[in-house]
């Protein structure tokens, strides 16, 4: 222990008297083992840890596995018919249902009226996850009943900021979607749901609306003395029973079984390949830093040599001189992961901020126990790898050699480090090629043709989850009102209202019947929203053929549609369609432009040109009014013809004189609701980008610090050559091909493992092939340029070398 603690102290005077290197590699360290924090801590929270529920191994959701020729493995979700059966008919689970999202709602209380996201949820619901309210109780299967008694729980945070924590809160009635709703619960500080909701209502699930789809998303928990076989078995034998099996539609000779997955799976199943793939890049990023520090270190070591050999010669053994440098190089490696969880602290600050809504949807992302001892660990393992060869290099000091004056670097050390500067190099090829397909992505996606013009547009949204507005005439009171009323707004040159909004997504019907023509009884599925007169106008969305909508397009009227271009190429072969009737006796009278939206039909990139039908708000079937508005909310769009002071405002003293208790939810440009749709691509170019920047950077400091330790090392022998006659041009190539060699060498092989590593990329990939070439050279015209610098800077010394001190010296 005497020798160790000694070995300490001189490892940290070694490191005091070498400021230079110290800073070095401790900020390459942070910045490395910080980035591998950040992530890891996310791959801790998602895939890890335990959820903040009792006994989270009981907790699980359900998946569909189907085999044949359109197989799928994914997380299923429910409709009404399916869920009564797994509540009677699997006695192995405690089972609840919820909506598949938050939904925004209007809250008065008082004179108050504010906007909340409500989550909906079925009986037991908050039994399965274990969550007992602090006040109140859970709803009752009563309450949970379609048509049962409105009820209201609060989350703890809603209760401190809309109700003072008012604890005669309960039994009170607060007016919810235009109605009383009683409040029978208030969760405890620091709950939570899959949902995360300011306040939650009684799903009510059945079979018709909401229930004839699979709109509805199951956990359950594990009864005592039950196992997970035994509920995946009552589970297959219960949905074995239903009339229709939608799963195997279109899909001949299919299979489909049922089985159960633990809930934290199933809740973050779509960011686990993202994280994982952002754990690899990271892990490139230490790798590259290891390698960089091990050639900072061997120049170290053979600026050392002679004390290396002086030891040796005063009785000190290989071994006692191999374990002071592995002593130090832990120290440096200790001093890094201490100030790498500070990098990690404020990376995972700024990746918060950087998330789309609800990406992370039951993890938190604390810097934990587990997360410490990652950091430790990669701390060690990185002591290792860039002081393994530094420190083995002493074995190979000549004690006669190294205790002369001028010792000269031998040729393998030098293939060494142009080898770990190659390895470098390599990495970071594929890092700056991942970076720069993700970005010709965005580039791809935000250059699409939008097919309206978003200059000048504003939106705001607000709910009409509301049960004033369940009636058509009170809801189209509530349109002309308000639209008449943004029309007069100074600066206000069109206005109208749509259920949604280019780069958005829609609704969808998924069998929309055409009643005539050659295509007469087909049923297809579209894109389907409801719009005011002046939408297109509005949005400058130009109609090809027919008309647009006008104010005698009425609930009385012939009920009429207007068809994208992308409907008709599909439905009718590109052929003309005005005048074709479809769902029984709406007639087609318009076709217009297609408009980037987020696509509902088929999977793919994040912006589509999908089919879309439109139809007059005023001819919306009453029935469809109150589902409609329970997920989508329509938005007020107004055009100006510039900037226009306190436009917002005027918008929402519009909405309030024609219902002073409906308030924004928020207000929009087009360029918002574009970045909202794009938010997971910008992300991920934002990490990348910075991964790959950090890489680069790294390489650049091989890159450099390679060439001037060469330089250094053979100062007195170009000083003899060029007093006998070689140019200062000469020697700079010579010196400085050393560092271009490494580099090129570095390049190719990261090409090489480009082809491999890039395919894993395709899925989040959009109009740009893996193998893009104008990405890949760019990245060689990159590396090509910061070579040329990293290798030349250094050189430029050489011109300062002066021949005749030289040869005097000798």
């Amino acid at each position: 222990m005497d020798a160790l603690g000694q070995n300490i102290k001189l490892a940290a005077r070694q490191v005091r008297r070498d400021p230079g290197f110290t800073a070095t590699v401790i900020i390459t360290l942070a910045l490395s083992i910080g980035a591998n924090t950040a992530i890891f801590s996310m791959v801790n929270a998602l895939m890890l840890r335990s959820l903040a529920y009792p006994r989270p191994e009981r907790m699980g959701t359900i998946y569909t596995r189907v085999t044949g020729a359109r197989a799928s493995d994914e997380r299923h979700n429910l409709n009404g018919e399916q869920w009564e059966l797994l509540r009677d008919n699997v006695p192995a689970l405690i089972s609840a249902v919820s909506s598949r999202g938050t939904t925004g709602v209007n809250l008065r209380w008082g004179s108050r009226v504010q906007y909340v996201r409500a989550g909906r949820i079925s009986a037991h619901y908050l039994d399965v996850l274990a969550v007992q309210p602090l006040l109140g109780r859970n709803f009752s299967e009563d309450e949970d009943r379609p048509h049962g008694p409105k009820a209201v729980i609060l989350s703890y945070r809603l209760w401190r900021t809309t109700f003072s924590l008012d604890p005669n809160i309960l039994g009170q009635a607060i007016l919810l979607k235009g109605e009383p709703h009683a409040v029978i619960g208030v969760l405890a500080e620091g709950s939570t749901t899959p949902l995360n909701a300011e306040l939650y209502t009684a799903l009510q699930p059945g079979r018709e609306g909401e229930g004839g789809g699979t709109n509805l998303v199951a956990v359950t928990r594990l009864r005592d003395g039950a196992t997970w076989p035994e509920a995946d078995a009552e589970i297959n034998r219960a949905w074995s029973l239903r009339a229709q099996r939608y799963e195997l539609r279109n899909n001949p000779g299919a299979q489909v079984t049922y089985y159960s997955v633990p809930l934290q799976k199933g809740e973050t199943a779509s960011l686990r390949p993202k994280v994982l793939a952002l754990m690899v890049a990271a892990g490139f990023i230490l790798l590259i830093a290891c390698a960089n520090l091990a050639g900072l270190t061997l120049v170290r070591m053979l600026r050392r040599a002679s004390e290396v050999a002086t030891r040796l010669a005063l009785g000190a053994s290989r071994w006692q001189i191999q374990k002071q440098f592995w002593i130090e190089n832990l120290l440096l490696a200790l001093m890094g992961g201490a100030v790498g969880i500070g990098v990690a602290f404020l990376a995972l600050r700024g990746l918060l901020l950087l998330l789309p809504e609800r990406w992370l949807t039951v993890a938190r992302i604390p810097i934990d126990g587990r997360v410490m001892v990652f950091t430790t660990v990669v701390s060690l393992l990185t002591s290792i790898l860039f002081g393994m060869l530094p420190a083995l290099s002493t074995r190979n000091v000549d004690l006669r050699s190294s205790m002369g004056v001028r010792a000269v670097p031998r040729g393998g050390r030098l293939r060494l480090r142009q080898g770990l500067v190659a390895s470098e190099v390599a990495l970071t090829v594929v890092l700056l090629a991942a970076s720069g397909l993700v970005i010709r992505t965005l580039i791809h996606l935000e250059t699409l043709p939008p097919g309206f013009n978003p200059d000048g547009v504003t939106a705001g949204k607000a709910s009409l989850d509301d049960a004033r507005f369940h009636d058509p005439a009170a809801f189209m009171k509530l349109l002309d009102e308000s639209i008449a009323a943004m029309r007069q707004i100074p600066g206000v040159q069109h206005a109208a209202v749509g259920l949604s909004l280019p780069y958005e997504r829609a609704p969808i019907n998924g069998s929309l019947p055409i009643s005539d023509g050659r295509e007469a009884g087909q049923h297809v599925e579209t894109n389907e929203v409801y719009v005011t007169p002046g939408y297109f106008e509005t949005l400058q969305i130009r109609v090809l053929i027919g008309r647009s909508f006008t104010e005698a397009d009425g609930p009385n009227a012939q009920h009429v549609a207007i068809v994208n271009r992308a409907f008709v190429r599909k439905v009718f072969d590109g052929k003309d369609p005005i005048g074709r009737h479809v769902d029984k006796s709406t007639m087609i009278v318009g076709v217009v432009e297609d408009v980037a939206i987020a696509p509902g039909l088929v999977a793919g990139a994040p912006l589509t040109g999908e089919e879309a039908l439109y139809m007059p708000a005023a001819q919306v079937d009453a029935k469809l009014l109150p589902l409609i508005h329970t997920w989508f909310q329509p938005s007020w769009i107004v055009r100006t013809a510039g900037p226009q002071e306190r436009l917002t405002a005027h918008m929402q003293r519009a909405l309030a004189g024609a219902d002073p208790n409906l308030p924004f939810s928020g207000f929009y440009s087009m360029r918002d609701l574009r970045a909202k749709t794009l938010a997971t691509q910008r992300v991920e170019v934002a990490l990348l980008g910075a991964m790959a920047v950090l890489a680069l950077l790294l390489s650049v400091v091989g890159m450099f610090a390679l060439v001037a330790s060469i330089v250094a090392q053979r100062t007195r022998e170009i000083g003899i050559r060029m007093a006998l006659g070689s140019t200062v041009g000469q020697a700079m190539v010579q010196i400085g091909r050393s560092g271009a060699g490494a580099s090129v060498l570095g390049l190719l092989l990261g090409l090489v493992l480009c082809a491999g590593a890039l395919r894993g990329m395709r899925s989040v990939l959009y109009g740009v092939g893996v193998y893009d070439v104008p990405t890949i050279l760019t990245v060689v015209l990159m590396l090509a340029s910061v070579t040329l610098i990293a290798t030349a800077v250094p050189t430029l010394r050489i011109a300062r070398i002066d021949p005749a001190k030289t040869l005097r010296e000798e």
